[in-house]
């Protein structure tokens, strides 16, 4: 069976409601995982719970400028970067790509020209095929090893084939029947099988460090860098 592919993620912070919705739309359309903020207040948790590939970021924003935002990414994570701006001066050029900036699409724009940039600059990284990241949890697709806090996981081929498919849907919760369908490639069997690996696997993620993989009864498991996120199934310390 041919493991998922993730979808990348791209984070856009537009302050103009209309071009951030028609931006947003454009890039959910190529299959990307797309959330659209006003402003970069919440950046560092985007960041760290939302995980993006890349930044699309406009540059005049309310608060902290898209280069202010681009520094902070900079210096949290590796991310791609395109700025978005109504000043085409050399000057303004020069800044936006010396701050970091993988690429600079100026106002008005296509969108079709976006969409081009956006599929370059994601080649580039090669951010989709290889490594994903749920807080201090790192998968490498292309590789097949799993780490927490910088610690190698000894997973087995069935729980390293949940875990890629868990962190693909990272912040989402997916139900058994999903699980067992994108991990053994059928839906119509004993949903205990979940069950046992999910346990099996969530042992092994929390000698590590905290709990990231929950359940929500009735409904299904989510991966979370959130390791406070009420579980259920968990009873509450005494």
């Amino acid at each position: 069976m041919t493991e998922p592919r993730p979808a990348p993620r791209i984070l856009v912070v537009e302050d103009n409601d209309a071009l951030r919705l028609s931006v947003a739309t454009a890039l959910e359309s190529t299959g990307a995982r797309v959330l659209a903020a006003a402003d970069g207040a919440d950046l560092e948790r985007h960041l760290t719970e939302f995980t993006p590939h890349l930044l699309v970021l406009d540059v005049m924003l309310p608060g902290r400028s898209g280069v202010e935002l681009l520094r902070v990414a900079r210096s949290r994570r590796d991310v791609a970067v395109i700025l978005l701006t109504a000043r085409d001066t050399v000057d303004d050029r020069v800044a936006g790509l010396t701050a970091g900036a993988d690429d600079y699409v100026v106002k008005p724009f296509a969108m079709a020209e976006l969409l081009a940039r956006v599929s370059s600059v994601l080649r580039r990284y090669d951010a989709v095929a290889t490594t994903l990241e749920c807080g201090d949890l790192v998968v490498d697709t292309e590789s097949g090893d799993a780490t927490r806090a910088g610690h190698t996981l000894d997973l087995t081929a069935t729980e390293w084939k949940l875990l890629s498919y868990l962190i693909s849907q990272r912040g989402r919760t997916v139900s058994k029947t999903q699980i067992l369908t994108q991990v053994w490639g059928y839906d119509a069997y004993d949903e205990n099988l979940v069950e046992v690996h999910v346990s099996a696997l969530r042992r092994k993620l929390e000698e590590h460090g905290g709990r990231i993989l929950h359940t929500r009864r009735g409904i299904g498991y989510v991966l979370s860098a959130d390791t406070t996120r009420p579980d259920p199934t968990r009873p509450d310390p005494t």
